[in-house]
């Protein structure tokens, strides 16, 4: 697969030269004209538009049969049309600040360091989700499993849905603004609560790697035994 951003490098002949405002405005028209292309062809397999100047995908973008990669791109919505991404969309570093209404992504969905405040409550993710470095509050209270990693680091979230009850990978809410958990809540790897306010664990919690509690009203209040018997299902370490 060639990407898109190895048909706009300085050395490709085919990259007509002049002005930088006539570059970029050449850049512009050759990624159109590839997204178009893509289009055409069905939207069969990637679509790679990472690290270009792109800022708007056209509404005839309905779905990706693939991995959607719009990594440091200047855009700030998706097509309202755009109902599935078969592989991964990554929105990493991008200016999105909201998601279509019916979208479904097959891999993972990666927003960190996006200005997301909310998500759709009919999206679909059939991997993990990173929301790192968000504004995010809240998650859809539909969300009963994260089939993969649930990264909220260094996010203002407060609580999570409380029918979630399974995420297959680690569960990451260090630096949040976390101060409960779901009941019957299972993480099948490591679950991260180190410096949010968190300042009690349902007994029926289950965790599959190690319990991270550096620098928690947890740590501060309670020895790792009394941590060990509020929580006796943690199959790893328990660090505080």
């Amino acid at each position: 697969m060639i990407k898109l951003l190895d048909l706009l490098k300085e050395d490709n002949p085919f990259v007509p030269r002049g002005s930088k405002e006539e570059r970029e405005k050449d850049y512009n028209r050759i990624l159109q004209n590839k997204i178009q292309e893509y289009i055409k062809n069905g939207m069969e397999g990637d679509l790679d538009l990472a690290n270009t100047s792109i800022t708007s995908l056209p509404s005839s973008l309905t779905k990706v049969n693939g991995n959607l990669d719009l990594f440091l791109v200047p855009i700030t919505t998706l097509p309202n049309n755009l109902t599935k991404v078969e592989g991964d969309l990554n929105l990493y570093h991008t200016s999105v600040t909201s998601l279509p209404p019916n979208l479904t992504v097959g891999g993972d969905l990666n927003l960190s360091e996006t200005l997301i405040t909310s998500l759709p409550p009919n999206l679909t993710i059939g991997g993990g989700l990173n929301l790192n470095h968000t504004p995010i509050t809240s998650l859809p209270p539909s969300l009963t499993k994260v089939n993969g990693d649930l990264n909220l680091y260094d996010t203002p979230i407060t609580s999570l849905p409380p029918n979630l009850t399974t995420v297959e990978g680690h569960l990451d809410l260090d630096n949040s603004k976390i101060t409960k958990l779901p009941d019957n809540l299972t993480i099948k790897d490591n679950l991260h609560l180190s410096d949010a306010p968190i300042d009690t664990l349902p007994p029926n919690l289950i965790v599959g790697g190690y319990l991270y509690l550096f620098n928690t009203p947890l740590s501060k209040k309670y020895s790792k035994k009394e941590i060990e018997a509020m929580v006796p299902n943690v199959k790893g370490k328990i660090i505080m």
